[in-house]
């Protein structure tokens, strides 16, 4: 189920984040979250994930752009039906953040498309009410 205004590429992306209290230090401040992503394929034919692009901000506006081929060292080929998962994280100035972004996408035709990745925040536990 897609949101009004979006389009549909036939990708289900899924995002579970971790505040990662021991890699954190609040006096510098540094403030270290996990995420898991799972990339769901409901197309018809394979897909290959090639580059990534996130968009990071924290609580103070600043944003970070990052941009790369794959993800975690890989270009992973998701058959129809089938999920990709993978782990990574990020290390913020502050105790809220938010993250977005796409991958780039190529399908077995060799047409390239970019899959939208939701909006989702980082933040510590007990931050946000």
């Amino acid at each position: 189920m897609s949101k009004p205004g979006t389009i549909d590429c036939g990708i289900d992306i899924r995002v579970k984040t971790q505040y990662l209290q021991q890699q954190s230090d609040p006096g510098r401040p540094s403030y270290a979250f996990a995420y898991s992503i799972t990339i769901t394929n409901n197309r018809s034919m394979p897909v290959r994930l090639l580059s990534r692009h996130w968009i990071i901000t924290d609580q103070n506006n600043k944003v970070e752009e990052v941009r790369g081929n794959g993800v975690v060292g890989q270009q992973p080929l998701i058959e129809p039906g089938k999920s990709y998962q993978y782990s990574s994280g990020a290390v913020l100035q502050t105790e809220i953040g938010d993250m977005h972004g796409s991958y780039t996408m190529q399908d077995a035709d060799g047409e390239k498309f970019d899959a939208p990745i939701p909006l989702f925040v980082l933040a510590v536990p007990h931050m946000l009410h």
